[in-house]
């Protein structure tokens, strides 16, 4: 099996010798990048199964990398930033990064967090007994991974895509958040009810004719969320 190849950019040089390093011990292919502008020439020259991304760099910040990529590609993005604030991660988050560890971190969380990256991109290609799910427009296909609304076909992010196709294998339930959490993400995301709200509203602005107005994803305040059969 060829080794996945992980994309760490980083000002830092010594972030990127740790990261480096350990990365490569667990397995994986390795490259770097010092800058955003080095990072986007290496991400459209490359194949790169992950990025791992500092938001703080000179040239182009991580920010604007990740939007940029965000145009073309489902790559996974894992930030990695020294901002905790709230807002930067939702921020992130919502331009399409996949996940968001703040600095100073532990290795082992790092790796928990690419591992989950890495089951959205496969475990969700593994249909569900169900072959597809319909609903006034929306059509899912579980075995090619394929979305469409109203025949338009919807490009997903891995992460987009788990959370879609654990609401649509479960579309005869409530789905609270703490369910949803630990299907989708893993129990290390107990806590962390932003990114739910983040990703279901990056799925609305892909399929909803109206965001603010969902007729396919339901909110049920204070329980959690369910997708629309009828």
């Amino acid at each position: 099996m060829d080794k996945k190849r992980i994309l760490v950019v980083d000002d830092d040089t010594a972030i990127l010798r740790l990261l480096s390093t350990n990365l490569k011990a667990r397995g994986y292919e390795v490259l770097t990048a010092t800058d955003g502008e080095e990072a986007l020439e290496t991400v459209q020259k490359e194949y790169i199964d992950l990025i791992i991304l500092d938001i703080m760099m000179p040239k182009v910040d991580g920010v604007q990398v990740c939007r940029h990529i965000r145009e073309w590609s489902d790559i996974p993005i894992i930030i990695l930033s020294a901002r905790g604030d709230e807002n930067d991660k939702v921020k992130c988050l919502e331009l399409g990064a996949d996940d968001y560890l703040t600095k100073p971190f532990g290795i082992a969380e790092l790796m928990a967090r690419i591992n989950t990256a890495f089951r959205h991109r496969g475990d969700a290609s593994v249909a569900p007994a169900q072959s597809s799910f319909t609903c006034d427009g929306l059509e899912i296909n579980f075995a090619k991974r394929r979305v469409t609304v109203k025949g338009k076909e919807i490009t997903l992010t891995p992460t987009e895509y788990a959370l879609l196709q654990q609401l649509a294998v479960n579309s005869d339930k409530v789905l609270t958040h703490s369910m949803l959490l630990h299907s989708v993400w893993g129990n290390e995301y107990s806590s962390e009810k932003e990114y739910l709200r983040v990703f279901v509203g990056r799925l609305r602005r892909k399929l909803e004719p109206d965001p603010k107005n969902p007729r396919y994803i339901h909110t049920i305040p204070g329980v959690g969320y369910h997708l629309a059969t009828s």
